[in-house]
């Protein structure tokens, strides 16, 4: 079993079994994993991100209505199938929050966009493994309040790693 193997299990077991999974009662009944894109290293990705000189202030809207403060953080660019895209990467007290939307949003992927944490490195550089990426838990349950990905992040290729859509 690989290393994302192991991970996606040990997901589908909390998702399945712990009480702070973002399924409803109801929906854990009939529960038997997520969905997930096959691994793909070429979206293992180091990056060097472009640290903006000054850190703006953003306030990032949320599915239900309210607001999540953030800092634009920088910026990288990457290709995916040869074609040049670039994400920004922001960041809170929490730690470092990369949220995308991809063209497969809402046919295979959750229509308002899929999360990373990336992991800093030495030099400015990140580790964005997009096959970790993960859908917002209001993707699951409208109970939660999820940042919506903003516009600037909303990519114009398909990001075919991570989760996919969620059914019942």
């Amino acid at each position: 079993m690989s290393e994302l193997d192991a991970f996606r299990a040990e997901k589908d077991e909390f998702f399945g079994n712990h009480p702070q999974s973002p399924l409803t009662r109801e929906q854990r009944k009939d529960f038997h994993g997520l969905n997930y894109f096959p691994e793909n290293d070429a979206l293992r990705l180091e990056v060097k991100v472009e640290e903006f000189e000054t850190k703006q202030k953003f306030e990032m809207q949320t599915s239900t209505g309210d607001v999540q403060i953030y800092e634009k953080f920088g910026k990288f660019h990457f290709e995916v199938d040869g074609e040049e895209v670039e994400l920004t990467i922001y960041q809170n007290q929490h730690g470092f929050f990369l949220p995308f939307v991809d063209t497969l949003a809402g046919k295979e992927t959750y229509p308002a966009g899929r999360y990373l944490e990336p992991a800093p490195l030495p030099g400015g550089f990140f580790i964005v493994d997009f096959n970790i990426a993960y859908n917002p838990y209001c993707a699951y349950n409208e109970m939660w309040s999820c940042p919506i990905t903003p516009a600037e992040n909303r990519l114009k290729v398909e990001i075919r790693a991570g989760e996919k859509l969620f059914h019942d």
